[in-house]
């Protein structure tokens, strides 16, 4: 029977593929940045319409979801709807400079396919599975943010994190989640982890002066933050090459006029690591050293910090699934497992509540978040990425019993309570 089913949903991706590379190409070129992507629901709501299915709840401002079915066990897939700044690329948006540099845009063209062919046999299926639609991943544009909370229009900075504490996932028993890969000899990735950061932003304070005829009556902030920064490079001999630490950032404000001693600087960072018990220390230690670089030079700093996002880790049973699918389509020799990134996403913190997946895929060319990314194998992108999904998905709906094992395998690590009070700080 589950052979039946999955051979069924395979022809009607395969007989429907022009319009699903159509759809893809459409979207790719349609990048919008975090909470602003209106016009990518509007054609994601088209083509479920052209489809005979709907929109089902809204969430988190520009999110919303698909469900088909009833009952259990009850499935859901996650498709990120937002794109990326990345300058030079050539379909960013003018204004914005928003691209689908993170190859967001094709999650949500895969995961339309699956749910397209799962629905033609949906009179055949036990269970439920909702499609969710998420905004907001990548952690940028924060100032838009941040006003959006002031208008009430969300509660906190990423779609997922809303997500949680508005309870949106609470019904589903696993999620499956999918995710480009760029350059990369493997065409599949099962198991990887994900790390954990903090988003740091210091504004390092000095005393403006005439840069040439009295610098000594000034208080120069662009070299407390040089300060800063190399104190960052003489702390990185102490990191640990397993903890994989990373502290990249970028000034935001480096002085009003090259004339006068720069009285204001501001830098923003990510303090990354993988792992989760090191990062609050490591973020503490920070603080201090930007804090004792000012006061070295003479001047002050404020530091604000912004939770990011919790380290990923998979589930390993609902990952059997995902692999044995993946097999359909590719050889064991091209799938990588268990890779430790020290990338980050806030489906680390659906893993939280929730047994959740993320697989990486290839057929991408040049790199994740650069100018050169392209979709360099639409059909392996689009296509074979459809198949798989409507295949896990057959294969966890039409066996209770393999899903009552990957929710058994499963420790919730956080109440919605502790959840919020970390989110606020």
């Amino acid at each position: 029977m589950i052979d039946e089913l999955k051979k069924q949903a395979v022809s009607h991706i395969e007989s429907h593929q022009e319009e699903t590379l159509e759809l893809g190409n459409t979207l790719f070129n349609t990048p919008e940045l975090g909470f602003r992507e209106f016009r990518t629901g509007e054609i994601i709501r088209d083509y479920l319409h052209s489809h005979g299915l709907k929109v089902d709840k809204t969430f988190a401002y520009t999110g919303f979801s698909v469900t088909l079915g009833s009952g259990r066990p009850h499935v859901g897939l996650i498709a990120e709807l937002d794109a990326i700044p990345t300058r030079g690329h050539p379909c960013a948006d003018p204004v914005t400079t928003a691209a689908h540099a993170c190859g967001h845009s094709t999650q949500c063209t895969a995961t339309l396919a699956a749910l397209d062919a799962l629905n033609q046999i949906k009179d055949q299926l036990k269970g439920t599975v909702t499609l969710f639609f998420t905004p907001a991943e990548e952690f940028t544009d924060l100032p838009y943010r941040q006003q959006l909370i002031k208008e009430g229009k969300i509660r906190y900075l990423s779609g997922k994190e809303n997500m949680l504490v508005d309870g949106i996932f609470d019904d589903v028993d696993c999620l499956i989640h999918l995710h480009a890969m760029g350059d990369d000899h493997y065409r599949y990735s099962v198991g990887s982890t994900l790390a954990g950061f903090i988003y740091k932003k210091i504004t390092f304070l000095g005393k403006a002066a005439h840069a040439a005829t009295m610098p000594h009556l000034g208080v120069n902030a662009l070299n407390e933050c040089a300060l800063f920064l190399n104190a960052i490079a003489y702390l990185r001999e102490t990191f640990r090459d397993e903890d994989m630490v990373r502290v990249h950032g970028i000034i935001d404000e480096g002085g009003n006029t090259v004339n006068s001693i720069p009285d204001k600087v501001v830098y923003e960072c990510y303090v990354r690591t993988a792992n989760s018990d090191l990062l609050t220390r490591l973020n503490q230690q920070l603080t201090d050293t930007a804090h004792h670089c000012a006061v070295a030079l003479g001047g002050s700093c404020i530091v604000d910090d912004i939770p990011g996002y919790f380290p990923f880790v998979q589930n390993d049973k609902l990952n059997e699934t995902i692999e044995a699918n993946i097999l359909d389509y590719a050889d064991a020799s091209v799938i990588k497992h268990h890779e430790t990134s020290i990338a980050g996403g806030d489906v680390g913190d659906i893993c939280l509540f929730k047994p959740i997946v993320q697989y990486g895929y290839n057929g991408i060319s040049g790199r994740i978040h650069g100018a050169d990314m392209r979709i360099a194998d639409p059909y392996e992108v689009y296509i074979t990425q459809a198949k798989i999904l409507a295949g896990c998905v057959i294969d966890l709906l039409e066996d209770p019993q393999k899903v009552e094992e990957i929710k058994k395998s499963f420790q919730v690590k956080m109440t919605r309570e502790a959840y919020i009070k970390y989110l606020e700080g």
